[in-house]
Formats: C-alpha cells, structure tokens, sequence
C-alpha cells in the first residue's frame, strides 16, 4: 500500500462543527477508511495548518475520491502528498 499525507485546515464552518461536536474528528476518520485508506497516524497542528494525517490506501485514485469527498463538504481544505519511504527511496536510486 501507498503511503500519503495530508495537510488539512478547517474552515469557518469546520471549526463551528468541531467545536459543537470534537468526536465528528473520529468520525470523519472512519468515513475515510471505509472509503479505503487507512489512519496511521493523525495529530492536530498549531500553525498555518490544523490537522496532519499519515494514511495508508491502495493507489493515487482512492487518496483522491477521499480529498474530493472532504473538501466537497465545505468544512475543511486539504493539501495531499504521496510518501515515500526513504528505504524504497534509496532502493529506486541502485
């Protein structure tokens, strides 16, 4: 599996959402795995971004449905970035 990681900021409404209701977070997390990726890791930032998850999926494709599947519902915005691990990294290069 891929590994990706996404930036995400909440928007007015987000806020107004999480605030009313913290556990919508877990919530929206497990959408995004019954969308098809997986959570490795998920913290919440101070700085120019709120949220920084590390997700597992099978390709690009599903990693895209997901960010348009969030960022249609006027709460949050995402920057997604494919990983690679240093190993495989390294492993490309010999």
């Amino acid at each position: 599996m891929a590994h990706y990681v996404m930036l995400s900021t909440l928007t007015d409404e987000g806020r107004k959402t999480l605030k009313k209701n913290p556990e919508r977070l877990q919530e929206v997390n497990k959408e995004v795995e019954a969308m098809g990726a997986k959570i490795l890791v998920q913290y919440a930032m101070l700085g120019e971004y709120d949220f920084v998850t590390i997700m597992e999926a099978p390709d690009n494709m599903t990693i895209a449905r997901i960010s348009v599947e969030l960022g249609s519902r006027g709460t949050m915005h995402a920057v997604t970035m494919a990983a690679i691990s240093v190993d495989e990294f390294i492993g490309s290069l010999k």
